[in-house]
């Protein structure tokens, strides 16, 4: 047995199939990662937006080793420096407030809604109004929060207290609004909603209902944040300032950690009892984190994302003008969804044996979130992949079509001229031929 296979059948008996899995991925330099057989990708998943500065920048890799080295875990009874230096570094760069550490983007969301329902208590303020379209995480409160059905069905009853409302509606979000609503919540970028960027009146309009009805403002920027939609943070693109924001994922470059970032009004509202996490803000975690941060600013990966994702997008474009099933481009930065007017999972699995990772969202949109340090010639070649990965799909779908339109032409003959044996072959090639089509 090779030892692709052995890992796979290891995993297949003992992990809970939460996930469907097909690549066993052993090596990851920068842009790209290698299989167990030796295949090497260009990774435009990139740990669904977590590996920002690529798979194993050597000033990551360096600060891990030498933080293990030290202290990993003391536990959040005893101050350490690391988690005081990222809060303060964070709290900079964004909201001017403070910093609770946790472990992931749901544990930071979970965390925003216990900001909001504690802030909001004395007035018997606790609901939050998200969006159709959003992910917020998959506990269970996390996930009632969450814009998607598919994500709740199936744990019923879910937590009380949440309410979607259109993404990009404001009159919509303005008449779910009543005297228990504490905060609305909204992601700058929807990523597993379709990589579908709010619109600037949308945003900013969100801002003005919450200061005219006494609402906190909560961003999510957990896939968003972090340089990967051309800003530090997605909110401010728009030009207004959030209460508070989650971040997760890019933070620790792959190492888990997640933070909920508050501004000066909610800075003080949490104390100690009323939230907690043990490995919040590890030593490790931190010494992660700093030093992503210092690859990020002296990099300037954020500003490679704005350029780089023009760039790209163009690419992206033109392709669109070209292929007929292909309808529209959308996102910010080097968050990017290829909309098409079929399933994408096809197309993302033509690119995987290609040599291309990508991500399917929102059954139709093929994701794009390389490392912001991606190079120009790294994703010149993306597009070549796209393109003949397009032209094959184009190819299959067009012959999938003939052939459905073959055999329903072959049973429209008249009886008397097929012998009874051509008749029900014909019949049988067009129930084939709609089972594929149904497939695809």
């Amino acid at each position: 047995m090779s030892k692709t296979d052995e890992i796979k059948t290891l995993f297949n008996e003992y992990v809970m199939p939460t996930y469907s899995p097909s690549l066993v991925l052993e090596k990851g330099r920068g842009t790209k990662v290698w299989d167990t057989d030796g295949k090497v990708y260009l990774d435009f998943v990139a740990g669904i937006s977590v590996n920002n500065v690529g798979h194993c920048h050597p000033r990551v890799v360096d600060a891990i080793q030498r933080q293990a080295a030290d202290l990993m875990h003391v536990s959040n009874l005893y101050y350490t420096e690391n988690q005081a230096r990222l809060a303060w570094r964070l709290s900079r760069l964004s909201l001017d407030g403070k910093v609770f550490f946790c472990n992931s983007g749901a544990e930071a969301n979970e965390g925003l809604i216990k900001l909001a329902r504690l802030w909001g208590h004395k007035d018997e303020k606790f609901e939050i109004i998200s969006m159709t379209g959003s992910f917020h995480g998959r506990t269970l409160a996390t996930a009632a929060m969450t814009g998607q059905e598919k994500v709740q069905k199936g744990f019923d009853p879910m937590p009380e207290g949440f309410f979607p409302a259109d993404f990009n509606d404001l009159d919509c979000v303005r008449a779910m609004i009543t005297d228990n609503t504490a905060a609305i919540i909204v992601e700058a970028v929807q990523g597993e909603g379709g990589v579908v960027p709010a619109d600037e009146s949308f945003f900013k309009g969100i801002r003005v209902l919450c200061d005219e009805h006494g609402l906190l403002m909560l961003c999510d920027e957990v896939q968003c944040g972090l340089g990967r939609s051309g800003s530090w943070f997605g909110y401010q693109a728009y030009g207004v300032t959030p209460d508070a924001i989650s971040l997760a994922k890019s933070l620790g470059s792959g190492y888990p950690i997640g933070a909920v970032v508050a501004g000066p009004k909610l800075a003080d509202i949490f104390s100690p009892g009323k939230h907690a996490s043990t490995f919040g803000g590890t030593p490790l975690a931190c010494a992660a984190a700093l030093a992503t941060l210092d690859v990020l600013e002296d990099e300037d990966l954020v500003s490679r994302a704005t350029i780089a994702g023009a760039k790209f997008q163009a690419a992206l474009e033109e392709l669109t003008s070209r292929y007929e099933h292909v309808s529209a481009v959308r996102g910010r930065g080097l968050m990017l969804g290829m909309v098409l007017d079929q399933a994408a999972a096809p197309v993302t699995e033509i690119l995987q044996d290609m040599g291309l990772l990508t991500l399917a969202t929102a059954g139709n949109v093929i994701r794009f979130m390389p490392p912001l340090n991606v190079k120009d010639a790294e994703l010149e070649e993306a597009i070549e992949m796209l393109d003949e990965a397009l032209e094959i799909w184009h190819d299959d779908l067009n012959a999938a079509a003939e052939a459905v339109a073959e055999a329903a032409g072959e049973v429209e003959a008249p009886a008397e001229e097929e012998a009874p044996a051509e008749a029900e072959a014909a019949e049988e090639a067009v129930e084939e031929s709609e089972e594929e089509a149904k497939v695809e």
